[in-house]
Order: C-alpha cells, then sequence, then structure tokens
C-alpha cells in the first residue's frame, strides 16, 4: 500500500513538472522555428483578424508529404490557427457569425476544404498520436467550404495568411508553390 502511494505521488510530481515546465519550455523552442503572426483586416465595416504560426519550408516538400493530402491539418504550425470576426460575415456564400474560430483545411491536389470550428483547443495535435491528429473537434465545425487552389510563379519559404481586396475581399492562404484564396463578404 506504501509503494503504491508513493507511485501516485510520483507520477503527480512529474505530472506537475510536465504541465509547468516541459509544456511551457517545448511551446517556446516550437516558436522559434515557426513564429507567431499576427494579420488584421479593417476596412469596408469589416475586423477581421488570423492568428497563426509560420513554419519554414525548408527545402521539404510540403504539401502531399510534409502535410499530407486528404487529411486535415492545423494550417500552420503549433496551436491552431484562429479567425476572428466582429460581425457576422459569409465564407463563399456561407454564413459566419461574429466570434473567434478555430481554422483548418485538408489540402488535397486540386482544392481545400477550408473549416471553420466553435472550438479552439491549446494546441493543434495531438501528443500522443506524435503529431499526426489535430484536437479539432468535428463536432464543433460551423462551416466548411471547397476551395480550388492556385499555382504560385515563386516558391513561398514561409506558410502565410494574408488579407487582399480587388474586386472582393480574399483570405490568401500560401506556401510553397499553393495559393488559396477564400472569398469573405458581409
Amino acid at each position: 500500500m506504501k509503494f503504491l502511494k508513493w507511485i501516485l505521488i510520483v507520477f503527480a510530481v512529474l505530472g506537475i513538472l510536465f504541465f509547468f515546465v516541459v509544456s511551457p519550455y517545448m511551446r517556446t523552442q516550437t516558436k522559434k522555428h515557426s513564429p507567431e503572426q499576427t494579420v488584421t483586416y479593417d476596412k469596408n465595416g469589416l475586423d477581421l483578424s488570423v492568428n497563426y504560426s509560420s513554419p519554414s519550408k525548408k527545402d521539404r516538400i510540403i504539401f502531399g508529404e510534409l502535410v499530407p493530402y486528404d487529411v486535415v491539418w492545423r494550417t500552420g504550425a503549433n496551436e491552431p490557427t484562429t479567425f476572428s470576426t466582429k460581425t457576422d460575415i459569409k465564407i463563399e456564400g456561407k454564413n459566419l457569425p461574429a466570434g473567434t474560430y478555430s481554422l483548418w483545411t485538408r489540402p488535397s491536389r486540386q482544392s481545400w476544404s477550408v473549416i471553420f470550428n466553435k472550438n479552439i483547443p491549446t494546441w493543434g495535435v495531438s501528443i500522443l498520436s506524435g503529431g499526426k491528429e489535430t484536437t479539432r473537434i468535428i463536432e464543433e465545425d460551423l462551416i466548411e467550404v471547397e476551395i480550388p487552389t492556385e499555382q504560385t510563379s515563386e516558391t513561398i519559404e514561409n506558410f502565410t495568411i494574408d488579407f487582399d481586396m480587388q474586386h472582393e475581399l480574399y483570405m490568401l492562404m500560401s506556401w510553397d508553390r499553393t495559393l488559396v484564396k477564400v472569398p469573405i463578404s458581409k
């Protein structure tokens, strides 16, 4: 009985150390390689922001290898990417109420599924899966849209999200030689 008590104490101490020491250290280290970025759009009655971590290509094959095709991706690195809007908007014609959402994608060769989810987990992938499974709660998906991909003329070294206003507003996601333009309207 005394032995079991000591084992429980040891596991409790290890859990506390992991939560307060190892986990914050790991987050700090991973952000050195995939720095946090925030992009905003505040015009035409819209107030939007996206917070994400921006990994680098580093001579790797990105889509189809590092980011597998037809598998949900946390859309960046580290914590899940978040998308915030202060007003109700439409994404590809589908209603997205004002709020903050986690943003997930499912890249394929010709298009990406772009998913806005009501739940924002603390980390984008599960540690127990070795980073192969996301922490997305499927039942919390609010909208999902299919967006065709475009090829870029030059290689983009860092995963980038930005806003671009041409004849309509787009949220752009680009990396390697791939560009996705998500239409946003009121």
